[in-house]
């Protein structure tokens, strides 16, 4: 993933595309700041780890898309089209390290097998089935979605 992304930027700087770039090295820059954090634990002491997982540079980029979304919405009530349009620029660059995402459909059959497969049966079992969709499905299901379908199953 890391080298996908460095690749991205020589490639972008050899085709002078500034928008991408920036967006590029924010994503850099975002994955050595979390590299950097895990090498040392809340209590001073160092971990060992010198760099996050592709798990965890997943979750980055999934939370980087999701905050652009939100901002990208922020900006066209606010009548700043021009800001919202940047802005989706930018999720359109970090979604390309992205997996597919899974569609509402395939989201609904996923928990469902899930559900069927822990025998999830009340609202107790939330827990359990989120965890389990989030080891299956990293990277390729929206959670919020998810959740509020495990929600509607186990009612």
């Amino acid at each position: 993933m890391r080298d996908q992304i460095n690749q991205a930027i020589k490639e972008a700087m050899k085709a002078g595309d500034k928008r991408r770039l920036a967006t590029l090295r924010l994503i850099s820059a975002a994955i050595k700041d979390r590299d950097i954090a895990a090498q040392i634990d809340s209590a001073g002491q160092p971990t060992g780890t010198d760099k996050i997982s592709d798990a965890e540079v997943l979750q980055l980029l999934q939370k980087m898309v999701k905050q652009r979304r939100e901002s990208a919405e922020t900006y066209r009530q606010a009548g700043r089209q021009d800001l919202a349009d940047q802005e989706l620029a930018e999720i359109a660059v970090i979604e390309e390290f992205l997996p597919k995402q899974l569609s509402e459909e395939e989201t609904r059959a996923a928990v469902a097998e899930v559900v069927r497969e822990l025998g999830s049966a009340s609202l107790k079992d939330m827990g359990r089935t989120m965890a389990a969709l989030k080891e299956r499905y990293a990277g390729r299901m929206d959670f919020a979605k998810a959740s509020a379908i495990v929600k509607e199953l186990l009612k």
